[in-house]
């Protein structure tokens, strides 16, 4: 029996956190990295999320204690920000939707462990982008 797997698609946000990553990289004499990043998310953390959609650990589960956090969260769409999970893959955690209805993981964002928290104002395009409703 074939298993049903998830699209995996990677938003605008997450494709300008991966820019901002290699010239961070590649400044510091270290693009090797990043070449070892997209070949990390290619060869695991995409076909992770595409076979385990909820692989990663619901955000809400330990949701943001600041007030400034907590808006931005108010503002996103209905059930949207049940959909959020995080899912840490060597030093960057990644922030994504699952999204049950359209069987599709969007990639919100990635960030180096050690770096603040998200900006949801910025990754949630509004609800014209499919993100849950």
């Amino acid at each position: 029996m074939a298993e049903d797997l998830y699209r995996v698609e990677l938003s605008a946000s997450f494709l300008e956190r991966l820019d901002a990553i290699e010239a961070f990289l590649t400044e510091a004499d270290a693009g090797f990295a990043f070449d070892d990043l997209l070949a990390e998310l290619r060869a695991t953390v995409i076909p992770n999320l595409a076979r385990f959609p909820r692989i990663g650990r619901r955000y809400l589960d330990n949701p943001p204690q600041s007030a400034e956090a907590l808006a931005q969260l108010a503002k996103l769409p209905a059930g949207a920000a049940g959909a959020l999970r995080e899912y840490l893959h060597g030093d960057y955690l990644m922030l994504y939707a699952a999204l049950d209805a359209h069987a599709k993981v969007v990639l919100l964002s990635i960030r180096h462990h050690r770096q603040l928290s998200f900006d949801f104002a910025r990754l949630w395009p509004g609800e014209n982008a499919g993100g849950p409703r």
